[in-house]
């Protein structure tokens, strides 16, 4: 076993034990897990002038844990799949979901396309063929609000909702509401170029947390 994976065991473990003593309690706080896509060996995307998709998510999910202490009192006890730049399977990220069964699940990633001018920002729902069950209702109620606060508050072009097959939305389907959401292409030289701004980082973490409605 690698040692990172050894150690993400581990962190599973004390990071568990907390809620484990809380089960009786009815006043806890709603569990959300932010997952920043990619990470070690695995850069993901990367623009022209080498801005690494795996940087840019990591930095919005540790904005996300800043704005939720200092501008939400906490609200929700939120916890990543990763807080360095450390490469976690996909595994590895879906299993922390079976562990803490939080109340959503969201993926943060960034596109990449061959046409240097796609932009936007789309979120995915798993691609479930059959009836929907009452959690990917709430996902895609997730999705919708998400795709909105990018758009309206923040301007982004809204590539709208989708559907796809991804390794951590079909792991957690049965467990909780899950999306992945890609917060625009670094491919397109504007995009890449705004989203190595720190307000741009914060104006994202802050539009991610004001979607929340659980």
């Amino acid at each position: 076993m690698k040692r990172a994976q050894f150690t993400f065991i581990i962190s599973l473990i004390f990071m568990a034990s907390p809620l484990m003593g809380q089960q009786g309690d009815q006043n806890k706080k709603s569990v959300i897990i932010i997952g920043p896509g990619h990470g070690g060996v695995d850069s993901g995307a990367i623009s022209k002038t080498r801005i690494k998709e795996k940087d840019v998510v990591l930095e919005v999910a540790n904005e996300i844990l800043i704005l939720n202490k200092t501008l939400f009192n906490s609200t929700y006890d939120i916890y990543l799949t990763r807080y360095s730049d450390t490469l976690i399977s996909l595994h590895h990220r879906t299993r922390l979901a079976r562990l803490l069964k939080p109340e959503l699940f969201i993926s943060l990633h960034c596109n990449h396309a061959d046409n240097i001018g796609a932009s936007g920002v789309e979120v995915y729902l798993y691609n479930k063929t059959y009836s929907e069950t009452a959690l990917l209702k709430k996902s895609n109620k997730m999705a919708i609000n998400l795709i909105k606060e990018l758009k309206n508050k923040l301007g982004y072009r809204n590539r709208g909702v989708k559907k796809a097959n991804f390794h951590v939305l079909r792991e957690t389907v049965n467990i909780c509401p899950a999306v992945l959401a890609e917060l625009g292409f670094l491919s397109n030289s504007d995009e890449a170029n705004h989203l190595t701004k720190e307000r741009n980082i914060n104006a994202l973490a802050l539009a991610i947390l004001m979607s929340i409605r659980l």
